[in-house]
């Protein structure tokens, strides 16, 4: 779409590059708290009452970092196995897109949450509890749906031995999710619903169903910073030594203006060069 084209070209420049890692270090930095201060947990979770009444305006970012499991080696794992999906998403889509995504599930969640306690206070309930329910683990699981969504046909080794298609993965937790859903208590509709209304959004509008593996898609983006670089167009040129902007970015160029011509020539030979002059 047109709109989206332009959004992206005023503000593409400031998408964060490899942010399935930014993600992962914040996680981190989420365990690190929890072994060394795990009483500052209660401080960081998504919490509507204590923003809304209590001004811990922090908590809109804060619960990021909260890990959405304990930390042990299945944990590690599945970690490694979504920043893999995340950044061959990423290589696929462009990082824009991928920003969007992931940012847009993360924005979603915090509408739920405040929804959510709204729906609450309109029932004559006041929650001002632990909200630990609104985690990321959902926002992880969007990039499980979208990467089965756009390579359905990629095969993964599960349990490191059984081969199997990815598509099948995510019908299983698709419909496990409208079980869960379907069966839940209200707080987990909320949740679900929330944290998947990124992937919901592009189902719809179909921007992942892009028909290459993972392989072709690294290698057309090595091609376009391939093409990038061989026409990148040179402005400035010595005309004695033939260095340019472009191989030494440090030196600067003038014109002569007693030459006849446009000759150009770097710092080092504008003074000491030999004028041109057309006989």
């Amino acid at each position: 779409m047109k709109f989206t084209s332009n959004f992206e070209k005023k503000f593409g420049k400031y998408a964060i590059k490899n942010l399935s890692l930014v993600l992962i270090i914040c996680y981190a930095c989420g365990y690190v708290l929890e072994l060394i201060a795990p009483a500052i947990f209660s401080y960081l979770y998504l919490n509507p009452y204590m923003i809304l009444f209590h001004g811990q305006v922090w908590r809109l970012i804060t619960w990021i970092i909260v890990p959405p499991s304990g930390l042990d080696f299945f944990t590690l794992l599945m970690l490694y196995f979504y920043y893999s999906l995340g950044t061959t998403l990423e290589r696929t889509w462009g990082t824009y897109r991928y920003n969007v995504y992931i940012f847009s599930g993360i924005l979603f969640t915090i509408l739920g949450a405040f929804l959510l306690f709204g729906f609450r206070l309109l029932n004559g309930e006041l929650i001002w509890g632990n909200m630990g329910i609104f985690s990321t683990y959902y926002v992880n699981m969007s990039i499980f749906l979208a990467f089965a969504a756009t390579y359905p046909n990629m095969q993964i080794l599960l349990f490191f031995f059984i081969p199997i298609r990815i598509k099948i993965l995510g019908i299983i937790y698709g419909v496990l999710l409208a079980y869960e859903f379907l069966v839940g208590p209200i707080e987990m509709k909320f949740v679900i619903a929330a944290s998947l209304m990124n992937f919901i959004v592009f189902f719809i509008t179909g921007r992942g169903k892009v028909h290459m593996t993972p392989k072709q898609a690294f290698r057309r983006q090595e091609f376009r910073k391939e093409v990038k670089k061989t026409t990148r167009i040179t402005r400035h040129k010595c005309a004695v030594c033939g260095r340019t902007d472009e191989t030494n970015p440090e030196l600067e160029f003038r014109f002569c203006s007693k030459c006849d011509g446009n000759y150009e020539y770097c710092q080092d030979h504008l003074f000491t060069h030999t004028h041109v002059k057309m006989k």
